[in-house]
């Protein structure tokens, strides 16, 4: 029976072409955690995550010391006799470490979703298996990615989305000034345009409900983690006295979570990244949790994700079908080097890449390039 023999931990800082910035954050790197899961027949897979301490409570180097010394160690050895046992490991595991590895309050869902994205991906070779959720395979036609760009983006950048016809478009919005940024964005990209905001968490609830009135003036009706990610009342309010469209993001992480927000009635949409919730198959029980209680989902990413997460993504997108917005698959179009192969990026009018069909996640990985922009590495046998 197949068993893991090691793991290589990699921290990461691919650059951007161009700074990323937002309310909560701004950034050249990628700030990432790579995996190479290496089996006792010398199959090899890689699992990837971006933790960030704003949205999980995670640091990379937190996120790291937790995996090199807690978690993987545990794993070293495990067996797993088919795929569809490493699915189940990982679904009976929802996003977290198992409880007798790890206290379930510490926090672990980025660093959890490396290696679920590893398990996935290497025994997905071991097996010959191609990575899927469901019997779904097909994309879905109705889903076309969207754009997302900060408060100060450029006439050129916003040139370019005009022209390449995206019809769904997120902006960044800060503490001030976001009716100026927003109606500029607007100017140029058209009326047909759908745009939402998103503030990371810049107001206070008094501040959330005036701007949130002024930019539906402007014809934004999605607002994203308006307010403070643990103001779970103050998102309620939002619901209840704007009657507009309340995202949440960094308020959401695991099951609790996600259980604490449906109760309250504190959103009408639920921001899915598979960083933050813990790997793909955790992802997908956030969607499924999501959609019974009657959310919109949109599907979105870590910014600095490589294609190994763009895959997952794909996939988490072909399994769930319902999904409102899609944010990922930005490739080069963010990256100077994406390490993974094929690069899977959006195109013409935010038409998706092909879902990869190849065993595991459908990637290869250029481990010349991990080890160009390395920061640190370690070895776990």
């Amino acid at each position: 029976m197949p068993r893991i023999k090691s793991f290589t931990l990699y921290a990461v800082d691919l650059p951007f072409k161009k700074p990323f910035k937002h309310a909560a954050a701004s950034r050249e790197t990628s700030d990432s955690i790579f995996i190479k899961c290496t089996t006792d027949t010398g199959i090899i897979g890689f699992g990837e995550c971006l933790p960030r301490s704003y949205v999980t409570g995670e640091t990379r180097d937190s996120a790291f010391a937790l995996l090199k010394n807690s978690i993987l160690p545990k794993l070293i050895g495990k067996e797993f006799g088919a795929f569809a046992e490493v699915k189940q490991f990982l679904h009976s595991c929802d996003g977290k470490a198992p409880v007798d590895w790890l206290d379930p309050d510490q926090p672990q869902t980025a660093a959890w979703c490396a290696v679920d994205i590893a398990l996935l991906d290497t025994f997905g070779h071991v097996f010959n298996e191609s990575v899927r959720l469901d019997d779904n395979t097909t994309f879905p036609s109705s889903v076309r990615y969207s754009v997302v760009i900060s408060s100060g983006a450029g006439y050129k950048t916003l040139l370019f989305i005009r022209l390449a016809a995206i019809s769904q478009v997120k902006i960044k919005v800060e503490k001030k000034n976001s009716a100026e940024s927003v109606r500029r964005t607007r100017k140029i990209l058209g009326s047909k345009c759908d745009m939402r905001a998103d503030a990371n968490m810049a107001w206070d609830v008094d501040e959330a409900l005036q701007n949130m009135s002024t930019l539906a003036q402007l014809g934004i009706h999605s607002f994203e983690q308006p307010v403070a990610a643990d103001n779970i009342d103050g998102l309620a309010v939002l619901v209840k006295k704007s009657g507009l469209g309340v995202m949440v993001d960094e308020s959401l992480n695991d099951r609790a979570s996600l259980e604490k927000i449906i109760q309250k009635k504190a959103c009408t949409a639920v921001n899915v990244r598979i960083s933050k919730c813990g790997g793909l198959v955790a992802a997908y029980n956030r969607c499924r949790q999501a959609l019974d209680s009657g959310l919109t989902i949109q599907i979105g990413c870590q910014v600095g994700e490589s294609s190994l997460l763009s895959a997952a993504h794909l996939k988490l997108i072909t399994a769930v079908r319902q999904v409102k917005y899609a944010e990922g698959c930005f490739g080069r179009l963010l990256l100077r080097e994406d390490p993974a192969t094929p690069v899977l990026q959006f195109g013409f009018r935010g038409k998706n890449p092909s879902v990869p069909t190849s065993p595991g996640l459908g990637v290869g990985m250029d481990e010349a390039i991990l080890d160009r922009w390395m920061v640190k590495n370690t070895i776990i046998s």
